[in-house]
């Protein structure tokens, strides 16, 4: 494998293993019963779901006219498993089986699999080629046999037949820059009956696909923040199912990872991190601190139900407290807060411990966060920042202000917060620059305690609007039109007339 291959390699498992399992790491739980939701080409006669059967990755490389490209092909290959009883002469199928005090479970796992191609870029420029995949199929059994030697049951595992396309080609761009545009595109070409169920489907499927993709000379362009005299060309780049980035380290653009997942450019893994939680962006506190609340049949359940989960269950037991206190936050810069943006902020997402899940999703998706949220979810690395102007009137902590978080509605519980009062606790400044105001509702019979403990709700200064000391009506700066809410009278500045 390539160096820069190597660099991209973690983050890239990270994404193969985006929901895998998800907490409580069990068979039993709901969420674990829908699965493999994420960059899931399905058989193309396989139409019950809007889950696609291509992708399309479109990327710009500069420099590498005559380099050679690297491409490797990633996915997860289901493998069903099977539990047999053995009874009156043959075998069974059954959803569970014990034996001598370990439980055996029906429930599907999943092998990685990696196709690499090597091309040279002057023949992809203006024509195709197609690299095929054939992955066979393989069974294999293994008996359960009882500490008295008597065969209760066997354990079936088995891979149905993969087949894939990767369509490679180049386009030379307009312009004296001598862009090339990258274009592969990933088919299934498995076939599947299309009366097939959704877990009949998948065992012919490429869960998590991705691509990674390298130049031996030149670079590839950020389509994220490409420089200016490229933005043309990369807004004619065409991705379907997926979203290239630059990936390894800072600075390096030799790598593009193409993901079913949106992530920044240069994503990486947070070095306090222990193990995957099969859950990108992760809380791995949150995560640890959860599993070790499950009771010990749980713990058995989740045992049972996937050798990675027995994994996660045994490192959340054997953590020690060192290392779980490395889980609390870390910080990763220190310096003076950017300067703030003279247009209104945009609404606060915050970055967790690993990189950018409940149906089958046909696109790309983002995690974000959202501005109603309280304590720890909250702005991060703030500072208080004095005051700041909403609507042309300045208010600081003490000022009341009623929320009007719906033009987002990026969080459920905004519509509970909608139309509310509250009292400012704090104007915040994050690292970015951006404001953002701490409040505690007015009618909370535990705004008190609340503000003793530092949990405040959190918004962006344009999802509130300034309220007068009587409560009875909104602030109105000079020269703007009142605005009317329920009845309520707007209150003006004095010596004007009221509404």
């Amino acid at each position: 494998m390539s160096a820069p291959m190597d660099v991209a390699r973690k983050v890239a498992d990270a994404v193969l293993y985006e929901g895998y399992l998800l907490y409580p790491y069990r068979a039993s739980a709901a969420k674990n019963r829908l699965r493999w939701q994420f960059g899931v080409l399905v058989p193309p006669a396989y139409t019950a779901t809007a889950e696609p059967s291509a992708s399309v990755t479109e990327c710009l490389a500069d420099g590498a006219a005559h380099a050679l490209l690297r491409l490797r092909l990633r996915f997860l290959h289901v493998k069903e498993r099977r539990v047999e009883r053995f009874r009156q002469g043959r075998f069974v199928p059954v959803a569970e089986l014990d034996c001598d005090g370990v439980t055996h479970l029906t429930f599907d796992e999943a092998t990685a699999r990696e196709v690499e191609a090597v091309v040279p870029m002057p023949g992809l420029v203006g024509a195709e080629r197609a690299v095929r995949v054939r992955l066979p199929g393989d069974r294999a059994e293994r008996p359960i046999t009882a500490a008295s030697g008597e065969v209760l049951g066997r354990v079936v595992t088995e891979h149905r037949p993969v087949r894939a396309v990767l369509r490679i080609a180049a386009q030379r761009q307009d312009g004296p820059y001598g862009l090339l545009k990258v274009r592969v595109r990933v088919e299934n070409a498995a076939e599947a009956p299309p009366a097939a169920t959704r877990e009949e489907a998948l065992r012919h499927s490429l869960v998590a696909a991705h691509l990674l993709l390298a130049v031996t000379s030149g670079a590839f362009l950020s389509l994220t923040d490409p420089p200016e005299w490229a933005r043309p060309a990369a807004r004619g780049c065409r991705n379907v199912n997926t979203w290239p980035v630059l990936v390894g380290e800072p600075g390096r653009r030799d790598v593009v990872l193409s993901s079913p997942i949106i992530l920044d450019d240069h994503p990486g893994i947070a070095p306090e991190s222990p193990g995957d939680l099969f859950d990108a962006t992760e809380i791995d506190e949150i995560l640890h601190l959860r599993t070790l609340t499950l009771t010990e049949e749980e713990k058995r359940e989740a045992r049972a139900t996937d050798p990675r989960a027995a994994e996660i269950i045994d490192r959340a037991g054997d953590l020690p407290p060192e290392l779980l206190e490395r889980l609390h936050g870390a910080i990763r810069r220190l310096g003076p807060p950017a300067t703030p943006p003279s247009s209104s902020p945009s609404p606060p997402s915050w970055s967790a411990s690993r990189p950018s899940s409940s149906g089958p999703s046909p696109g790309p998706r983002r995690r974000g966060s959202s501005s109603g949220s309280s304590g720890p979810s909250g702005p991060s690395e703030a500072e208080e920042d004095g005051r700041v102007t909403v609507g042309g009137v300045e208010i600081g902590r003490g000022a009341r202000v009623r929320l009007t978080p719906g033009a987002r509605r990026a969080d459920a519980h905004d519509m509970f917060l909608t139309g509310r009062t509250a009292q400012v606790e704090a104007v915040l400044r994050d690292v970015d620059g951006t404001r953002y105001l701490a409040v505690t509702l007015d009618d909370d019979p535990g705004a008190d305690l609340h503000r003793s403990h530092g949990r405040f709700l959190y918004f962006a200064p344009d999802e509130v609007e300034p309220v007068a000391p009587d409560g009875v009506g909104p602030v109105v700066a000079d020269g703007a039109e009142p605005v009317v809410r329920d009845g309520a009278r707007p209150v003006v500045p004095d010596g004007e007339a009221g509404a």
